[in-house]
């Protein structure tokens, strides 16, 4: 028995467009669809994230997800929404990243189990590297006219520029192989339809053409919205750039920062679309957000059941136990078992200076008002001190006499200072 896949992502608002017929063959039993990953990367981010949770709803709705990663495809580049040719890949470059996205799907699909809806990881080099040229063109290009591919809005956008941008014929015949990935499952796996973003609807339809025409077959297409924040920028860029799935690329705890500082708008909309919770639990947490937004009830529970999908939950304790560093009553055992990655990353807005390891030991006062400029004087420095306002790396420090020593420096490179709640000051020892 099968759950009302469409259904389900109609009331998270994670559909654009859907060819008619889709809902209706859905609900006639299991069925096999698939998402086209570009593998131009060793992780996914987290803009590949609505298409990847559409498999998880699918695999969840009973039917049976296939992830396809274009080995083959991403040696070209997908034209769409694009404005310039993309670097191509070598062939190691891409048996890295596919190996690299296949263990991030797992995180979010069953591919392991004995379960007749198990996710499969597919290539399109696969079947792609043996097809000469002449064949593709003579069994493949001649079901599709240029007509019809120019028609494509990726297409025209791109010839309308200027001409020395353009588009080569590398890039031009991107859908015609896309199509025929869509064709090849059809026929060998029995994919009835494919999933992608907006953008992607010219692309899908080719290859519900190519199948009407090569076989005469019925196949489908839906496409999600291209997620953009309430404020209309880009949705998953950072002043750093992209948010990614790799815990190298972007920490556990910046990963948890990034949606917990979303806007309200956009955490209402967001928690349906990449979380797993159910309609009536997300229901009740607008409600609440809404009469009491300071709570920011509705962002935390994002941030959780997201960095959790991704991370695990030891992940997120560690996330959770680090951003209450700036903000909460944290200790000093806390502070040293943060790996530096992540204490870099919760203190990176905090002022910060140098000091060399020869300095010390440095008395207090010393420390905080000539070596630091975090007290504009060694009267106000005291002050503070004697009254309990200061501590080296978030323990206290009461006695004006106190020496700081090598014993304070964490991790070999750092004393972090703090003055008050919020004020902290980032020493990095120089040997």
């Amino acid at each position: 028995m099968v759950k009302n896949f469409v259904e389900e992502l109609r009331w998270r608002g994670m559909i654009q467009d859907m060819m008619p017929g889709t809902e209706e063959k859905l609900m006639e039993g299991p069925q096999a669809a698939y998402v086209g990953i570009d593998p131009t990367a060793d992780s996914l981010h987290i803009g590949h994230l609505v298409s990847v949770m559409i498999l998880k709803h699918f695999q969840n709705c009973g039917h049976k997800p296939y992830a396809l990663v274009g080995g083959a495809t991403g040696m070209i580049g997908d034209p769409s929404m694009k404005s310039a040719e993309r670097n191509l890949l070598d062939e190691a470059t891409l048996n890295h990243n596919v190996a690299c996205l296949k263990a991030q799907l797992g995180r979010f699909l069953d591919f392991d189990s004995d379960a007749p809806n198990k996710a499969e990881l597919v290539n399109n080099y696969d079947w792609m590297k043996d097809y000469t040229f002449i064949n593709f063109i003579r069994d493949i290009g001649k079901h599709i006219t240029v007509n019809y591919m120019m028609a494509k809005d990726s297409v025209k956008k791109r010839l309308s520029r200027d001409s020395s941008e353009g588009m080569s014929f590398t890039e031009f015949s991107y859908q015609l192989m896309q199509g025929y990935d869509f064709y090849w499952l059809w026929k060998n796996k029995g994919c009835i339809l494919q999933f992608g973003g907006s953008d992607q609807w010219g692309n899908i339809t080719t290859g519900n053409e190519l199948i009407r025409r090569m076989d005469g077959g019925e196949a489908f297409a839906l496409t999600c919205p291209l997620i953009r924040k309430a404020d209309g920028t880009k949705f998953g860029k950072t002043e750093k750039g992209n948010i990614w799935l790799d815990a190298e690329k972007t920490s556990p705890y910046e990963f948890y920062q990034f949606w917990l500082n979303v806007a309200d708008e956009d955490a209402e909309s967001y928690i349906k679309i990449f979380t797993m919770l159910d309609r009536q639990t997300i229901e009740d947490l607008i409600a609440r957000h809404r009469e009491n937004p300071g709570a920011r009830e509705l962002q935390k529970v994002l941030a959780r059941e997201i960095t959790i999908m991704c991370h695990g939950q030891e992940e997120y304790d560690k996330a959770v136990a680090a951003s209450q560093m700036l903000f909460g009553n944290s200790t000093s055992e806390a502070l040293r078992s943060l790996d530096e990655r992540t204490f870099l990353a919760v203190f990176s807005g905090v002022p910060s200076g140098s000091l060399s390891k020869s300095e010390l030991p440095c008395n207090i006062l010393d420390l905080l008002a000539v070596k630091t400029d975090l007290f504009p004087s060694k009267g106000e420095a005291r002050k503070m001190v004697q009254g309990g306002g200061v501590s080296i790396n978030k323990d206290k420090v009461t006695d004006i006499a106190y020496d700081v020593t090598e014993k304070d420096i964490i991790d070999g490179k750092y004393i972090l200072a703090q003055k008050g709640k919020k004020n902290y000051y980032l020493i990095h020892i120089e040997a």
